[in-house]
C-alpha cells in the first residue's frame, strides 16, 4: 500500500545493485561465449588453409605426374620396351609392362607406393618383326 509521501525500502523494490550485478554477469557470459566462438573460427579457419594447401600441392603433383605420363604415351615400341620394369622417375615409381605383344600399361605411383596415374598403350608390332 502507497500513501502520498511515503518512500518504499529498497528490499521491496529490489536493490539496484542487485540488478546491475546480474547484468555484469550476463555481459561475462556473453562474452566468453563469443570469445570461444572466434576461438573456433580461428582454428576451422586454419585448419581450411592447411587443407587447400595441401590440396594445391597434391593437384601439382597430379599435373607433373600428368606431363610425365604425356611424354611417355608418345615414346615409341622400342623405348617402352627399353624401360620395361620399375624406375625411378622423379619423385614417382614407373612402371611399365607389357601384358601382351602390342599392349604396354604404364603406372606412375608415389613414394608410399600409391597408384598416382595408371593408363595403356597399344604399339602395334613392325610389320618386319610380325613375321618372325
Amino acid at each position: 500500500m502507497h500513501w502520498p509521501g511515503c518512500r518504499v525500502p529498497n528490499a521491496e523494490r529490489g536493490a539496484p545493485g542487485a540488478r546491475n550485478g546480474m547484468v555484469l554477469l550476463e555481459v561475462i557470459v556473453a562474452l566468453t561465449i563469443l570469445a570461444m566462438s572466434a576461438t573456433t573460427m580461428a582454428a576451422l579457419a586454419a585448419a581450411s588453409v592447411t587443407a587447400v594447401g595441401r590440396a594445391e600441392a597434391a593437384d601439382h603433383a597430379a599435373a607433373q605426374a600428368d606431363g610425365l605420363l604425356e611424354a611417355v604415351a608418345l615414346w615409341p615400341r622400342a623405348d617402352l620396351d627399353r624401360h620395361l620394369g620399375d624406375r625411378a622417375e622423379g619423385p614417382w615409381d614407373m612402371r611399365i609392362d607389357r601384358p601382351s605383344r602390342a599392349l604396354y600399361t604404364v603406372t606412375l605411383c608415389d613414394s608410399a607406393g600409391r597408384a598416382v596415374l595408371h593408363t595403356s598403350l597399344f604399339r602395334p608390332e613392325d610389320r618386319g618383326h610380325a613375321a618372325h
